[in-house]
């Protein structure tokens, strides 16, 4: 144990991090943030009862605090430190009972917001339907309201736990906490099975969280494709016809006050709600909804991009040749034509309309968002269904995004602002490269390669002509039929369903790490002369950027495995943001390819030389040379024939199918790779502390988690010892030194 002072607004622990210690709060306050919910923890509070193996929340510092960390991950280890410890039985049980009950409490508070959503919006919407039809009027529909549905919860907490808790903490407490100190067994019993209940109830806070945010916008949103303006466009057209309104005022006032006891929208959703409740002249304004299958998309569009009438015309008439084929995958010349210069002319728009966007910094209308986040342009070409849940989805445009899930247009965005540099182009040169070769090639002037190195403009282009067009291709999947404006038949699930948001790609994330930790980490230089370290190589994690291309793919792609020269620059992943096969898999396949591509980088020249060991040298050894190799077996040999003439002689392909078998099948311990490629995947892609410590006994692995064992046991000793002395010095040990310590710790 030690004691450690945080800062407030320090982070002390992010969501996702390895979970390798705990926090007991001495002194000050913590924020325990649920995504848009959060809950404040303190004194006895303990940080990290309730994860399991990575933090489901983040936990920031709202005061200066003093905190004891404690080395628990496990039950195994609070056994260990509550019997050595007795004294700290009543504070743990303490800690855990009363963040279970503020869980719990939060879990009741927002799911009674969720009921009442759902309640409230379907009794809105039935007492709109019924004053059309008293008022012979002819209602309009709301196409969210098809689909609406109350919240299932898949970890959901019982009323009978609730009772219980408060029961507990309101009557109890006192006797039950003397009854469970008595014995070590039932203290830790009673701490993590409130833990295991915290962290379900957790995750089905999570749910309502995404529940409300997802349905918060039916009763205002920024398309006015809502509840609201149904009450709202029913008024200016009652207005217009000189009939009473009192009664429809009277609605818009009960939705505007629920949606103020709601608390769920920002300020300039409230304020305009408030001026639509608040003796608002619905006689001097025009209805303000649209109805998307009555829009003319593809002109909205090209007018945005500044196109005229004509060449108007002649998109219209391209994509209803194309929307009219009997075979929309057919590869008969004439159709491969046609989708060959509809392809052309959708880089061309997309490129015109984003740089008017992105120049003019309008807000963007939901059919612009539409085409620029998701390839939408038809409805008749989409469907109708499909077109309004996309429509819908333009008001959910944060789900998809994160600090390393980037839409296609805010990638663009990133970029034109300068926060971003554009990828490496298919023949692995950056936009830096690029200048120099043109330059070499007297295609540009010095003058205009020094004026183009800084210009956003040129940057965002050159991302558009060879990242985006070449990997809005891959990622569709089906190369000779692509066509980057998206059509219904691609869809084989509803797009709800199809959408891949940035929660969807941190768990696919997630996935790989819970089983080869280590794929992220790489190797980089901490110094600090002034206190005792002159250079001391350390392990940090860098997340990869993920884009989400605009389109309705099967696959993803390790498009480059750093932003940049730098080794910790982050790796970019693009993937469809309408997917219909599995993300996990395909995540997994292209984490191989990534495990590959980021050896090789650092390796440089000698990547394939066996004189320097490494993950793709010995690879490449045990694939060169494997007839000869004596401890393989003349099956095993044709297997690796015939695995290398499937990749093609590609060693990397070969790699990454047994890449896959090592992370879904050899660490659940059915055993599929030879014993030549195990070893070389043991050494460089290890499996977490609690795989090696499930499959230890196991005489294929038996001695090689030993040596690993003895290695990380030598490398903590060594950084405990330095990390006194730095300390002793007056030097400050920082998140990534910390990190560092954990990484040898998994």
């Amino acid at each position: 144990m030690r004691i450690e002072k945080t800062k407030a607004g320090e982070i002390i622990a992010k969501r996702q991090d390895k979970v390798m210690e705990w926090f007991l709060v001495q002194e000050g306050t913590v924020i325990q943030k649920f995504g848009d919910a959060q809950m404040e923890l303190g004194a006895n509070s303990m940080i990290g009862i309730l994860e399991n193996d990575r933090f489901i929340c983040d936990y920031v510092a709202k005061t200066d605090c003093v905190l004891i960390v404690i080395e628990c991950t496990n039950a195994r280890d609070l056994q260990n430190i509550l019997a050595e410890h007795s004294n700290f039985r009543t504070v743990f049980l303490r800690a855990a009972l009363e963040q279970r009950h503020k869980t719990l409490c939060l879990y009741a508070d927002l799911l009674n917001k969720a009921n009442m959503l759902h309640q409230k919006a379907q009794t809105f919407y039935d007492d709109y339907n019924a004053l059309c039809d008293e008022m012979l009027v002819e209602a309009e529909q709301c196409s969210r309201m098809d689909s609406f549905k109350a919240l299932e919860i898949a970890h959901k907490a019982e009323n009978w736990e609730i009772n219980n808790s408060n029961s507990l903490m309101k009557k109890h407490l006192k006797e039950y906490l003397a009854l469970m100190v008595l014995d070590n067994g039932m203290c830790v019993g009673a701490i993590m099975e409130a833990s295991a209940q915290m962290r379900r109830v957790t995750q089905g806070i999570a749910e309502i969280l995404n529940y409300l945010k997802y349905n918060k916008d039916i009763l205002i949103a920024e398309s006015h494709n809502d509840i609201l303006h149904l009450y709202f466009d029913l008024a200016v057209e009652s207005s217009r016809q000189k009939r009473d309104i009192t009664q429809i005022k009277s609605k818009l006032s009960e939705i505007g006050d629920f949606i103020k006891t709601l608390n769920l929208h920002d300020e300039d959703k409230l304020r305009e709600c408030e001026n639509i409740c608040s003796n608002y002249d619905f006689t001097a304004v025009t209805k303000g909804r649209i109805n998307i299958a009555t829009e003319d998309c593809i002109g909205h569009i090209l007018k945005f991009a500044e196109y005229e009438e004509e060449k108007i015309t002649d998109f219209k008439k391209l994509i209803k040749d194309y929307r009219n084929l009997p075979d929309l995958y057919s590869t008969e010349p004439e159709v491969m034509r046609l989708r060959k210069v509809i392809t052309k002319l959708y880089y061309e728009i997309y490129e015109k309309a984003f740089l008017k966007a992105a120049k003019s910094g309008e807000k963007l209308s939901p059919i612009m968002s539409m085409f620029f986040n998701f390839g939408f342009m038809d409805v008749a070409l989409v469907g109708e269904e499909n077109a309004n849940a996309l429509y819908n989805l333009t008001e959910q445009l944060g789900l998809f995004k994160s600090d390393n899930v980037y839409t296609l247009y805010e990638w663009f965005m990133s970029i034109y602002e300068g926060k971003n540099e554009p990828s490496r182009n298919e023949f692995d040169q950056d936009y830096k490269a690029y200048l120099i070769d043109m330059r070499r090639k007297n295609e540009i002037t010095e003058e205009e390669a020094k004026a183009y190195k800084e210009d956003q403009v040129r940057k965002v282009l050159y991302e558009m002509h060879n990242m985006f067009q070449s990997v809005n291709r891959i990622t569709y999947g089906k190369i000779t039929t692509f066509c980057p404006v998206i059509n219904g038949e691609d869809f084989l699930y509803s797009v709800e369903k199809s959408a891949i948001t940035a929660d969807k790609i941190e768990s696919a994330i997630n996935k790989v790490r819970e089983i080869d930790y280590s794929i992220l980490y790489r190797e980089v230089t901490f110094s600090d002369s002034d206190h005792g370290i002159a250079k001391e190589v350390i392990m940090k994690e860098v997340m990869p950027d993920v884009i989400l291309m605009p389109v309705i793919g099967t696959r993803g792609t390790m498009w480059q495995e750093t932003a940049n020269a730098r080794y910790d620059s982050k790796a970019r992943f693009m993937f469809p943001i309408f997917m219909s096969t599995d993300l996990e898999e395909q995540m997994m396949e292209n984490m191989g390819r990534y495990r590959w591509e980021i050896c090789r980088r650092i390796q440089g020249v000698y990547w394939n030389d066996i004189r320097d060991k490494s993950l793709t040298s010995e690879y490449c050894d045990y694939l060169q040379f494997y007839r000869k190799n004596s401890a393989l077996s003349a099956e095993v040999r044709e297997k690796v024939k015939v695995a290398l003439k499937k990749a093609r002689n590609n060693y990397r392909e070969v790699f990454v199918k047994d890449y896959m078998n090592w992370m879904k099948y050899e660490a659940k311990g059915s055993f599929r790779l030879n014993k030549v490629s195990r070893a070389i995947l043991t050494a460089y892609c290890p499996f977490s502390g609690e795989i090696r410590q499930s499959l230890k006994s196991n005489p294929l692995f038996e001695s090689a988690f030993n040596k690993h064992e003895l290695n990380n046991q030598k490398k903590i000793q060594r950084l405990t010892a330095l990390y006194a002395k730095y300390e002793a010095a007056g030097g400050e040990i920082t998140a990534d030194l910390k990190e560092n310590m954990k990484f040898y710790q998994m």
